[in-house]
Protein backbone atom coordinates (compact mmCIF):
# COMPACT_ATOMS: atom_id res chain seq x y z
CA UNK A 1 0.00 0.00 0.00
CA UNK A 2 2.96 2.35 0.59
CA UNK A 3 3.81 2.88 -3.13
CA UNK A 4 0.13 3.69 -3.78
CA UNK A 5 0.07 6.23 -0.95
CA UNK A 6 3.22 7.90 -2.31
CA UNK A 7 1.83 7.91 -5.85
CA UNK A 8 -1.44 9.51 -4.79
CA UNK A 9 0.39 12.17 -2.79
CA UNK A 10 2.43 13.06 -5.88
CA UNK A 11 -0.39 13.02 -8.46
CA UNK A 12 -3.94 14.24 -8.98
CA UNK A 13 -5.33 16.22 -6.06
CA UNK A 14 -2.66 14.91 -3.68
CA UNK A 15 -4.95 13.20 -1.20
CA UNK A 16 -4.82 9.51 -0.30
CA UNK A 17 -8.02 8.26 1.31
CA UNK A 18 -11.67 8.68 0.44
CA UNK A 19 -14.40 8.20 3.04
CA UNK A 20 -18.05 7.61 2.28
CA UNK A 21 -21.17 6.65 4.22
CA UNK A 22 -22.28 3.13 3.34
CA UNK A 23 -25.04 0.82 4.55
CA UNK A 24 -23.65 -1.86 6.85
CA UNK A 25 -24.60 -4.68 9.21
CA UNK A 26 -28.32 -4.60 10.13
CA UNK A 27 -28.68 -1.61 7.75
CA UNK A 28 -26.68 0.72 10.01
CA UNK A 29 -24.42 3.27 8.26
CA UNK A 30 -20.64 3.38 8.62
CA UNK A 31 -17.74 5.21 6.97
CA UNK A 32 -15.95 3.10 4.38
CA UNK A 33 -12.25 3.58 3.60
CA UNK A 34 -10.97 3.64 0.02
CA UNK A 35 -7.97 4.94 -1.84
CA UNK A 36 -8.86 8.18 -3.61
CA UNK A 37 -9.20 7.42 -7.32
CA UNK A 38 -11.47 10.26 -8.44
CA UNK A 39 -11.81 14.03 -8.10
CA UNK A 40 -13.13 15.13 -4.70
CA UNK A 41 -16.12 16.79 -6.34
CA UNK A 42 -17.02 13.65 -8.37
CA UNK A 43 -20.46 12.98 -6.80
CA UNK A 44 -21.65 16.45 -7.83
CA UNK A 45 -20.20 16.26 -11.36
CA UNK A 46 -21.68 14.60 -14.46
CA UNK A 47 -21.95 10.87 -13.85
CA UNK A 48 -22.87 11.15 -10.18
CA UNK A 49 -22.41 7.90 -8.28
CA UNK A 50 -21.77 5.79 -11.37
CA UNK A 51 -18.37 5.52 -13.04
CA UNK A 52 -17.81 4.59 -16.67
CA UNK A 53 -14.68 3.69 -18.62
CA UNK A 54 -12.49 6.68 -19.44
CA UNK A 55 -14.46 8.71 -16.91
CA UNK A 56 -12.86 12.19 -16.89
CA UNK A 57 -13.26 12.36 -13.10
CA UNK A 58 -10.77 9.51 -12.55
CA UNK A 59 -7.34 10.66 -11.29
CA UNK A 60 -4.08 9.80 -13.15
CA UNK A 61 -3.41 6.70 -11.02
CA UNK A 62 -7.10 6.00 -10.49
CA UNK A 63 -7.72 3.85 -13.54
CA UNK A 64 -5.04 1.32 -12.63
CA UNK A 65 -5.98 1.29 -8.95
CA UNK A 66 -9.65 0.69 -9.76
CA UNK A 67 -8.99 -1.98 -12.39
CA UNK A 68 -6.80 -4.01 -10.03
CA UNK A 69 -9.18 -3.37 -7.09
CA UNK A 70 -6.28 -1.92 -5.09
CA UNK A 71 -8.59 0.97 -4.21
CA UNK A 72 -10.48 -1.41 -1.91
CA UNK A 73 -7.46 -2.38 0.22
CA UNK A 74 -7.93 0.35 2.87
CA UNK A 75 -11.13 -1.46 3.84
CA UNK A 76 -8.84 -3.71 5.86
CA UNK A 77 -9.27 -0.92 8.45
CA UNK A 78 -13.05 -1.43 8.30
CA UNK A 79 -12.57 -5.17 8.76
CA UNK A 80 -10.32 -4.63 11.80
CA UNK A 81 -12.86 -2.19 13.25
CA UNK A 82 -15.64 -4.75 12.82
CA UNK A 83 -17.63 -2.77 10.22
CA UNK A 84 -16.97 -5.33 7.49
CA UNK A 85 -15.96 -8.90 6.80
CA UNK A 86 -13.68 -10.30 4.09
CA UNK A 87 -16.67 -11.81 2.24
CA UNK A 88 -20.22 -10.51 2.12
CA UNK A 89 -22.54 -8.23 0.16
CA UNK A 90 -20.82 -5.05 -0.93
CA UNK A 91 -21.87 -2.04 1.19
CA UNK A 92 -23.93 0.43 -0.83
CA UNK A 93 -24.66 4.13 -0.51
CA UNK A 94 -28.25 5.15 0.28
CA UNK A 95 -29.08 6.07 -3.30
CA UNK A 96 -28.13 2.62 -4.63
CA UNK A 97 -29.55 0.73 -1.64
CA UNK A 98 -32.98 2.37 -1.50
CA UNK A 99 -34.19 1.09 -4.91
CA UNK A 100 -33.85 -2.54 -3.74
CA UNK A 101 -37.20 -4.26 -3.12
CA UNK A 102 -38.15 -4.38 0.56
CA UNK A 103 -37.60 -8.14 0.82
CA UNK A 104 -33.99 -7.68 -0.33
CA UNK A 105 -33.34 -4.69 1.94
CA UNK A 106 -34.71 -6.64 4.89
CA UNK A 107 -32.07 -9.38 4.75
CA UNK A 108 -29.13 -8.32 2.57
CA UNK A 109 -27.17 -7.01 5.54
CA UNK A 110 -28.09 -9.70 8.03
CA UNK A 111 -24.41 -10.48 7.54
CA UNK A 112 -21.60 -7.93 7.58
CA UNK A 113 -20.79 -6.34 4.22
CA UNK A 114 -17.66 -7.69 2.60
CA UNK A 115 -14.47 -6.62 0.93
CA UNK A 116 -15.53 -9.00 -1.82
CA UNK A 117 -18.62 -11.04 -2.58
CA UNK A 118 -20.67 -12.68 -5.28
CA UNK A 119 -21.90 -9.31 -6.60
CA UNK A 120 -18.33 -7.99 -6.89
CA UNK A 121 -17.28 -11.06 -8.88
CA UNK A 122 -20.23 -11.23 -11.27
CA UNK A 123 -20.15 -7.43 -11.79
CA UNK A 124 -16.36 -7.14 -11.93
CA UNK A 125 -16.70 -4.97 -15.06
CA UNK A 126 -19.65 -2.84 -14.02
CA UNK A 127 -17.95 0.23 -15.49
CA UNK A 128 -17.85 -1.51 -18.88
CA UNK A 129 -21.54 -2.39 -18.71
CA UNK A 130 -22.46 1.20 -17.86
CA UNK A 131 -20.20 2.56 -20.61
CA UNK A 132 -21.82 0.38 -23.28
CA UNK A 133 -25.40 0.85 -22.12
CA UNK A 134 -27.98 2.19 -24.56
CA UNK A 135 -29.49 4.38 -21.83
CA UNK A 136 -28.07 6.76 -19.20
CA UNK A 137 -25.83 4.87 -16.72
CA UNK A 138 -28.06 5.55 -13.69
CA UNK A 139 -31.11 4.22 -15.55
CA UNK A 140 -29.29 1.09 -16.75
CA UNK A 141 -28.02 0.46 -13.24
CA UNK A 142 -31.49 0.76 -11.69
CA UNK A 143 -33.30 -1.22 -14.40
CA UNK A 144 -30.84 -4.07 -15.09
CA UNK A 145 -27.85 -4.22 -12.73
CA UNK A 146 -29.53 -3.62 -9.37
CA UNK A 147 -32.28 -6.28 -9.74
CA UNK A 148 -29.71 -8.95 -10.63
CA UNK A 149 -27.43 -7.86 -7.79
CA UNK A 150 -30.35 -8.31 -5.44
CA UNK A 151 -30.92 -11.87 -6.72
CA UNK A 152 -27.23 -12.65 -6.29
CA UNK A 153 -27.18 -11.39 -2.71
CA UNK A 154 -30.28 -13.44 -1.87
CA UNK A 155 -28.47 -16.46 -3.34
CA UNK A 156 -25.51 -15.72 -1.07
CA UNK A 157 -27.74 -15.57 2.01
CA UNK A 158 -29.17 -18.97 1.11
CA UNK A 159 -25.71 -20.50 0.58
CA UNK A 160 -23.81 -19.10 3.56
CA UNK A 161 -20.98 -21.49 4.40
CA UNK A 162 -17.24 -21.63 4.90
CA UNK A 163 -16.93 -23.31 1.48
CA UNK A 164 -18.87 -20.53 -0.26
CA UNK A 165 -16.73 -17.82 1.32
CA UNK A 166 -13.50 -19.70 0.58
CA UNK A 167 -14.44 -20.10 -3.08
CA UNK A 168 -15.46 -16.42 -3.35
CA UNK A 169 -12.02 -15.40 -2.03
CA UNK A 170 -10.38 -17.69 -4.60
CA UNK A 171 -12.59 -16.37 -7.42
CA UNK A 172 -11.80 -12.77 -6.46
CA UNK A 173 -8.08 -13.45 -6.96
CA UNK A 174 -8.85 -15.42 -10.14
CA UNK A 175 -10.75 -12.62 -11.90
CA UNK A 176 -8.02 -10.08 -11.13
CA UNK A 177 -5.65 -12.30 -13.14
CA UNK A 178 -8.28 -13.42 -15.68
CA UNK A 179 -11.05 -10.76 -15.75
CA UNK A 180 -12.88 -12.32 -18.72
CA UNK A 181 -13.27 -15.69 -16.97
CA UNK A 182 -16.71 -17.10 -16.19
CA UNK A 183 -15.35 -19.66 -13.72
CA UNK A 184 -17.81 -18.41 -11.10
CA UNK A 185 -20.64 -20.11 -13.05
CA UNK A 186 -18.73 -23.39 -13.08
CA UNK A 187 -17.99 -23.28 -9.35
CA UNK A 188 -21.54 -22.21 -8.45
CA UNK A 189 -23.81 -23.90 -10.97
CA UNK A 190 -27.05 -22.70 -9.36
CA UNK A 191 -26.37 -18.96 -9.55
CA UNK A 192 -29.31 -16.84 -10.81
CA UNK A 193 -29.13 -16.62 -14.59
CA UNK A 194 -27.72 -13.38 -15.93
CA UNK A 195 -30.31 -11.36 -17.91
CA UNK A 196 -29.66 -10.89 -21.63
CA UNK A 197 -29.03 -7.16 -21.11
CA UNK A 198 -26.02 -7.98 -18.92
CA UNK A 199 -24.40 -10.58 -21.17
Amino acid sequence: MIPVIIGLLLTGEHYVFYFQKRIGYKNKPFDIWKFATMLKASPSLAGGLHTTRKDPRVLPMGGFIRKTKINELPQIVNILKGDMSIVGPRPLVDKTFDPYPDHVKAIIYNVKPGLTGIGSIVFRDEEGLLSNASMPPHEFYAKHILPHKGELELWYQEHLSFYTDLMLIFLTAWIIVSPESNLVYTVFKDLPEKPAELK
